[in-house]
């Protein structure tokens, strides 16, 4: 995941957390009502922090598969293409002797 979704996480907390406890304080409520209150609001920050990470990690975990792939195809092309290389070379050095000999 891009540095931006982790910014974008990071924001999305610090944001409800501090809406959240700026509109506790000002309610007009008892200091139990407000501390239940609180806790409820962290239970759901906390749910929403959940919910963001999985769906980063499985973002996450969906682009490292697609590099792995990819790099496993490009392993697979190298061999080719050295596997081609090889056969060029031996071809220019057959007919290099070819040409020594005439």
């Amino acid at each position: 995941m891009s540095q931006d979704g982790g910014d974008f996480l990071k924001g999305l907390i610090f944001g409800g957390l501090a809406g959240a406890i700026i509109g506790i304080l000002y309610a007009p409520r008892s200091g139990r009502e407000t501390r239940e209150e609180l806790t409820h609001k962290a239970d759901e920050l906390i749910a929403r922090a959940k919910e963001e990470y999985e769906k980063n990690r499985e973002d996450y975990e969906a682009a490292y598969r697609r590099v792995k792939e990819a790099g496993e195809l490009i392993k697979h092309k190298a061999s080719e293409v050295e596997e081609k290389i090889g056969k060029l070379t031996q071809s220019g050095k057959e007919t290099a002797e070819d040409k020594k000999k005439d």
